[in-house]
């Protein structure tokens, strides 16, 4: 392991002057910085923490979690939560078993201890207040925020685990290496579009391609920039544009493990900089074509009956909530409907009368969790209709499910007749 340089404060918290609880956060954030080959350690503005679902951590995530907060840890910066695996106000009411529910509220309650604020949310940038400026340093564990900040916002954070994000939010600070370094952020593969690329469903098919290609390179989009409209000032509502960044992020973190990207022309460094970004080596990659992710990415092409139609993954933004209420405006459910965000954004979505709207329909605007970390076999859930590409790609894996893949229109058409219709694609004809 390489050499790293510690300030006399740092070296006095790695020693214990601050107690066991910021001590064993200081050793997990020097024994990485070490072993990445890190020279020092960098301040971070913000913290996101992610893998705080019972069902992923269980009891043994619990016991250290508890014993953490119990040795007198606390964040010292910012820090925010990824979802839950059920809603706090409303999991008796779905049928979630006490054994479930007992052990995740202890969880975050031993979270909340160490001053975590529980936001339970995977987009941390749809909140006031929590929207990183460009080159802040963070510490970031959902790998869909950190894809959207480094690439869209032009902020700087690995890919950290949960305990290493929170033991970085207990000292305010993260070894400097990966993307932290400016020649990390350069490209590895350019990525030429010669296809249409409208919907959020387009997106997603389009990280899987992408994702798949790049494994953990930077890929660079060139043509990509048209079929994406302007950035709006206040990137917490959402947008056009915001929506489908989102979403190829996510996708691209999935479906590959691709922490940042770059669209020539549009996302701020590959603007300022240009072509300069490009690595001399860097690979090519032409897609002319969404028809291949389409066809796996839809994995159960026979499936009829829906179950489940989540929206929302990553959480959905205020604009998405939107789409979704005046969409089913007047019309009634035939199964389950999950938009799922954090409890800010629903709130702000409740005072625009779009909750009531999407309740009126028999649908339901899911806050702290999602489909992917809830127990969905608990919850009597066995088939889903998503135009999320992340969605399609974990919940099959992690949640048991079979998954129907399409633009946004197609799943609310399904939610509304309890079927898949079986007709041909619209994500390539009309934008969500």
């Amino acid at each position: 392991m390489s050499v790293l340089r510690l300030t006399a404060e740092e070296q006095a918290l790695l020693d214990g002057a601050a107690g066991r609880g910021v001590q064993r956060a200081m050793e997990i954030v020097a024994t990485l910085g070490r072993i990445y080959g890190a020279a020092d350690l960098v301040p971070v503005s913000h913290a996101q923490i992610s893998g705080v679902s019972y069902k992923n951590l269980g009891d043994a995530g619990v016991a250290f979690l508890r014993e953490w907060a119990d040795q007198g840890a606390h964040v010292c910066v910012p820090t925010t939560l990824n979802p839950m695996g059920m809603e706090r106000g409303r999991w008796q009411a779905w049928g979630i078993r006490p054994e479930f529910a007992g052990p995740q509220l202890l969880l975050v309650e031993a979270l909340v201890k160490m001053g975590v604020e529980p936001t339970l949310s995977c987009t941390p940038y749809l909140f006031p207040g929590y929207v990183p400026r460009r080159a802040d340093a963070l510490a970031w564990s959902e790998s869909s925020a950190v894809a959207f900040a480094n690439s869209v916002l032009g902020a700087r954070s690995n890919r950290e685990g949960g305990p290493s994000a929170l033991a970085a939010a207990i000292v305010g600070r993260t070894a400097r290496y990966g993307y932290h370094l400016d020649e990390n952020r350069r490209a590895d593969l350019i990525i030429e579009i010669k296809c249409p690329v409208r919907s959020v469903a387009d997106f997603g098919a389009l990280s899987y391609l992408a994702g798949k290609a790049a494994g953990n390179e930077v890929p660079w989009f060139e043509g990509l920039a048209e079929w994406l409209p302007s950035l709006p000032a206040d990137l917490t509502l959402g947008g056009a544009a915001g929506d489908r960044l989102k979403t190829l992020g996510a996708g691209l973190a999935a479906y590959g493990a691709v922490a940042l990207y770059h669209i020539a022309g549009y996302t701020p460094e590959a603007r300022d900089l240009g072509p300069a970004l490009l690595r001399p080596d860097a690979r090519r990659l032409v897609i002319e074509d969404l028809d291949a992710a389409y066809r796996v990415m839809d994995a159960d092409p026979d499936l009829r009956k829906i179950d489940l139609v989540p929206v929302g993954c990553p959480h959905a933004s205020l604009s998405e909530i939107e789409q979704v209420a005046g969409y089913l405006k007047g019309k009634t459910l035939a199964t389950r409907l999950w938009v799922t965000t954090g409890e800010i954004t629903r709130r702000r979505a409740a005072q625009s009368g779009f909750v009531e709207t999407i309740e009126a329909a028999g649908g339901e605007v899911v806050a702290d969790t999602c489909a992917v970390v809830a127990p969905m076999q608990m919850l009597n859930v066995r088939s889903m209709a998503t135009n999320a590409g992340k969605m399609a790609c974990y919940a099959p894996m992690h949640s048991g499910v079979r998954m129907r893949f399409g633009d946004l229109e197609r799943c609310l058409d399904a939610a509304i007749s309890g079927e898949w219709d079986p007709g041909e694609p619209r994500s390539r004809l009309k934008p969500d």
